[in-house]
């Protein structure tokens, strides 16, 4: 499946037809593939090797937040391992800001590791027998800088973290949500331009989980970096993910924004994994409004001044409360300009998740 940079711009990460087999005759089974077209199940019985990653193409704009999600096994780790070449790939290419990293000198990819790219993980690995200040610090301790600045860096990272006064403790003194705090800190002190993270949040608590969900997001915003997020969780990749990516048995099954992904599925394992996800905050009024003129040629000329109004990117909830407190339709306007109606049919139908195939909203701007 092949996603290029929707916003046009220059993709920060270019992942271009990328495959990793894992077995001794990996090559073998590599020419197998491309020359007789053989799937993953057919790769281990004829060559005992694991196919991890087929044929997997995306790219990554500056300062998107781009979440991989899939069951366990998917490929959705060994994937984001690809990024900083922690795995060498059977197959493909992989670009970071136009730099081939298959291509990387020893020195130059640990150039890359240290300077552009930094990971987060489901366990920190804190050093503890280092304070939470000396663990944040190591990255620029091993670049070489001094004391002082050091320390400055370091303290400011724990202080975008909600850390202040805990610079001093050590990893065993900290609760989990507190320990993956440290990590985060770790990670931008670094001030990598790339962030990825595997996991991060999954083994905590749910109050804390979006405690943290809501740090990263406003650091990630403010800091702007751009994302790799691997969850198994949709809630999660819906809640941060600008896009999702899906994998399932090594593959991209699809790749786009979280409303796309819950309102229009490409398969019956897409279907199955957004079954239960509310539309409510996923659908915006620009997305099912019928047009202005379109409604008073079926309910002739109108008078607007008593409807309820909303913006085209309110979501369904908000529709939802506004049309609860009265009998009109509500008329969804951008600078004072009605572009369309939302019948509570139309609700009612976005609610189910049917929506129509064209944002009216975005192309009458």
């Amino acid at each position: 499946m092949t996603d290029r940079d929707p916003s046009g711009e220059s993709a920060v990460i270019d992942c271009r037809n990328l495959w990793k087999i894992f077995g001794k005759r990996a090559d073998e089974a590599m020419k197998a593939v491309r020359e007789q077209g053989l799937g993953k199940l057919e790769v281990r019985d004829a060559f005992g090797c694991v196919v991890g990653v087929q044929d997997a193409s995306f790219t990554v704009a500056r300062g998107e937040i781009f979440c991989i999600m899939g069951l366990s096994g998917s490929g959705k780790s060994t994937l984001i391992r690809h990024i900083n070449r922690l795995i060498e790939p059977t197959s493909g290419q992989l670009f970071i800001e136009g730099q081939d990293v298959n291509a990387l000198s020893a020195r130059d990819l640990r150039g890359l590791r240290a300077e552009k790219i930094g990971m987060v993980f489901q366990n920190m690995a804190l050093m503890p027998h280092r304070t939470v200040l000396e663990n944040v610090s190591f990255s620029q301790e091993v670049r070489g800088h001094d004391a002082r600045a050091r320390r400055e860096t370091a303290l400011r990272a724990i202080d975008a973290v909600d850390l202040n006064g805990w610079d001093q403790k050590y990893p065993d003194e900290l609760s989990g949500g507190m320990q993956q705090r440290v990590g985060l800190a770790r990670a931008i002190a670094a001030d990598p331009s790339i962030l990825l993270m595997d996991e991060p949040f999954s083994a905590l608590d749910p109050l804390i989980r979006r405690q943290l969900q809501d740090k990263f997001m406003s650091l990630s915003a403010n800091m702007k970096k751009t994302t790799l997020f691997i969850t198994h969780d949709l809630d999660e990749a819906i809640r941060i993910g600008d896009r999702i990516a899906i994998m399932k048995d090594g593959q991209l099954v699809q790749v786009g924004t979280p409303e796309d992904i819950v309102t229009n599925p490409a398969d019956d394992y897409v279907a199955d994994f957004v079954a239960g996800i509310s539309k409510l905050e996923l659908i915006s009024a620009g997305k099912i409004m019928e047009p202005v003129a379109a409604f008073e040629q079926r309910r002739g000329p109108i008078d607007l001044s008593d409807w309820p109004e909303a913006h085209p990117d309110q979501p369904l909830d908000d529709l939802v409360n506004l049309s609860i407190a009265t009998q009109h339709p509500v008329v969804v306007k951008v600078d004072g300009k009605p572009l369309g109606i939302v019948t509570k049919n139309a609700l009612l139908r976005g609610i189910k998740g049917e929506i129509p195939g064209k944002d009216i909203a975005r192309a009458a701007q």
